[in-house]
């Protein structure tokens, strides 16, 4: 397979992996957790279920991480056969196999046996990283196709390492917020506290139960959007010769803003079901694809902040083993 081709696969299988995880967020959003009974792999008996909304959207989610199982398999065999020597994007095919096999196990066990609302957060967690790391991998695979398989002659602005610990440190922080809120939709705490932005009418509410649960994602948000704005603030003016990073940064910043505007949208339908589910959905799906941007930039800095001799080495040593 040449480049394209592996370009291309890439692209399919981080599509595919973003579908499993969009599934997952549906069937969690509409209560289809248990759409085809406690049963694995079959659906209440059948291997074709009986029509039901639940059973279609938990049948359908199982079919759709099927083949992205599949994909990610697909994706690991090529690359370990054509771009072996690239470590970067062994290690991001690597990560997808892994972590789509772990979340595939994690939910037919949830099915069979159910599980604590900590086991569950963690399932979406790991499909998350999943997700992530196809992203990164159709990333690198593009740097690599438009630059030829070869390194750029031209040497890349360079990145400091406070910045990239800062970046660093937004991603794993940004994760521990993904965490939290699966927790709260796992523990049904999502009206905990009513209102937007006082929690029940109050800046600090009674912590208890649902409440505390509740408020303890808000205030991990908010603290998230400050990281982030701050990340987003060195990303463009302190790398003003790194296109990439500039953008790289204005993207993490506003989608942080829109996440917390759309967790106001959350709380003004969360009576209205019809809609509540699109705004839920919305809300995670925007947590999802900034997670997918930090890490990917997460990556970036590391390679932009080793020392330019070091990278340099590295790419000739990667290009001589190409040209052979």
């Amino acid at each position: 397979m040449n480049d394209k081709q592996l370009k291309w696969l890439s692209y399919a299988t981080c599509v595919i992996m973003f579908c499993a995880t969009f599934g997952g967020m549906v069937v969690t959003k509409t209560g289809s957790g248990l759409g085809c009974g406690e049963e694995w792999p079959l659906c209440n008996g059948r291997f074709v279920p009986a029509y039901t909304v639940a059973s279609m959207i938990e049948y359908s989610h199982r079919a759709v991480s099927g083949l992205a199982g599949l994909a990610a398999l697909a994706s690991l065999i090529a690359f370990w056969k054509y771009k072996r020597d690239r470590r970067d994007l062994m290690a991001y095919v690597i990560m997808t196999s892994i972590f789509v096999i772990v979340q595939a196990i994690m939910g037919a066990f949830a099915v069979v046996n159910r599980q604590s609302a900590a086991v569950m957060a963690l399932h979406f967690g790991f499909s998350l990283i999943a997700f992530a790391s196809s992203a990164m991998l159709a990333l690198g695979m593009r740097r690599v196709e438009k630059s030829g398989g070869m390194a750029n002659d031209k040497p890349q602005p360079r990145v400091t390492p406070a910045f990239r610990w800062l970046v660093w440190a937004t991603a794993i922080y940004t994760y521990i917020v993904v965490y939290i809120g699966a927790f709260v939709s796992h523990t049904d705490s999502r009206e905990g506290c009513s209102g937007w932005p006082l929690c029940n009418g109050e800046v600090i509410p009674e912590l208890s139960g649902g409440v505390g649960i509740a408020f303890m994602h808000r205030v991990a948000a908010l603290l998230l959007l400050v990281l982030v704005a701050v990340m987003g603030h060195f990303a463009y003016w302190r790398n003003r010769n790194n296109r990439e990073i500039q953008m790289l940064g204005v993207a993490a910043t506003i989608l942080c803003v829109l996440q917390v505007i759309s967790g106001g949208i959350i709380m003004a339908t969360i009576h209205n079901e019809e809609v509540y589910v699109f705004s839920a959905l919305g809300h995670t799906l925007l947590i999802s694809i900034l997670f997918g941007v930090l890490s990917y930039m997460s990556v970036r800095v590391w390679q932009l902040s080793r020392p330019a001799s070091l990278q340099q080495t590295s790419d000739q040593a990667r290009d001589q083993k190409h040209i052979v």
